[in-house]
């Protein structure tokens, strides 16, 4: 299934939500060193305007009866009503490349499961980014009902690592009630490509997101992700890994947000960076007023494999409840000079040795993922891309 043409008469709804977004590009600056969050990230050399607008090349697959996978210019005619309602619902309109993402709506693809059926077949969206000089806006939204159970697959990808293009993508995760939504998303974009995603996922009483997230591509831009637990009893586990190479440069900024009671995140992110690259990962678990026995964990780890790479790893805390179990970590190490003394003194050569430990630096990231096809899919993407890099 591929993105098609719009061919019906955009809904009224639709339209102002683009004149909104025109708006607002206009008069909202885009993001400096000084910006908050925006600090280890500089895009000053990003000129939007040598980028012309692209409908973006795509294959969807997947999903099962009684559940709707379409593009989302198909879907604005088939499910209006929906779409008005939760389309935009998790994300705010007033930022730069969400507004951006607003002014060009109709590029995208959407995710509806009903109230307590299970897909049975993993939905998979396969999105290329292969013309130098464009510039896609995407949208994704996947909306689970009370009791439903999903697996979503999202990859964007470049053929080549001299395209020089731009992705500006908003994903949205609506997890009803005692939902259960398993979301990964993967990113392999050329080096020479910007990338600017605003993620966003919500989770209703006692449902369950299990998100996870590889990013191997990218010159330059950021992507945010945010759980918002916010029915009691909900839960998310969030596991991010990333490997850098040449000049990459990748910024993940994530929050876990705790809105009720008796909520639970767990995130861990490993980073490996090779040559001149650099990486920023900053992380927040905020624990909104009145949401006792939150239990809240986030750890990022990274492994520099040159004594060129960077990478900064700013935890931190925003606790507004008192009955919380908050725990934060972060570390930056060089590979470990006496794992590799041991590795070589039994026979190994060097560069079998680094492989080695490395691999076993990204295991625990692996093995979050459980028995399955997404961690056999997950760990042969991390196996190649360390063949690349080291």
């Amino acid at each position: 299934m591929a993105s098609a043409e719009l061919t019906v008469e955009a809904p009224a709804w639709l339209n102002e939500r683009r004149e909104k977004g025109a708006g607002l590009v206009e008069t909202i600056e885009l993001p400096n060193p000084k910006t908050k969050g925006w600090e280890f990230t500089d895009i000053s050399r990003l000129d939007l305007d040598s980028y012309e607008n692209s409908a973006a090349e795509v294959t969807i697959s997947g999903g099962s009866e009684d559940i709707v996978v379409l593009p989302l210019n198909e879907a604005l005619a088939s499910h209006s009503e929906l779409l008005s309602e939760k389309l935009g619902s998790l994300v705010s309109v007033d930022d730069p490349f969400v507004a951006r993402n607003e002014a060009a709506l109709n590029d995208g693809v959407v995710v509806f499961v009903p109230r307590n059926v299970e897909c049975e077949e993993a939905i998979k969206i396969d999105l290329k980014l292969d013309t130098d000089g464009t510039a896609v806006n995407w949208r994704t939204l996947v909306v689970l009902e009370e009791g439903a159970k999903a697996e979503v697959w999202e990859h964007y990808g470049s053929e080549s690592d001299e395209t020089d293009a731009l992705l500006n993508s908003v994903v949205e995760l609506v997890v009803g009630q005692a939902a259960n939504l398993h979301f990964v998303s993967t990113q392999d974009l050329s080096e020479k490509a910007w990338l600017f995603s605003t993620q966003r996922g919500e989770v209703q009483r006692d449902g369950s997101l299990d998100w996870a997230t590889l990013g191997f591509g990218g010159g330059g831009g950021k992507v945010r992700m945010t759980t918002n637990l916010a029915g009691p009893g909900s839960d998310a586990k969030v596991t991010g890994g990333y490997a850098g190479g040449n000049s990459q440069h990748i910024d993940y900024d994530t929050l876990q947000e705790h809105a009720a009671e008796h909520t639970t995140s767990d995130l861990a992110f490993r980073g490996v960076l090779a040559d001149k690259s650099s990486a920023v990962w900053r992380g927040m678990i905020k624990v909104d007023e009145g949401a006792q026995q939150t239990d809240a964990f986030q750890e990022c780890r990274n492994m520099l494999l040159s004594t060129d790479a960077h990478a900064d790893a700013i935890p931190g805390l925003e606790i507004l409840a008192d009955d919380v179990a908050c725990t934060h970590a972060a570390a930056i190490a060089q590979v470990d000079k006496d794992q590799l003394f041991y590795l070589e003194s039994r026979g190994l050569n060097e560069e079998t040795s680094r492989s080695l430990v490395v691999e076993g630096f990204l295991q625990s990231l692996v093995e979050r993922l459980g028995e399955g096809p997404v961690r056999d899919e997950i760990a042969e993407r991390l196996e190649t891309r360390l063949a690349e890099i080291l």
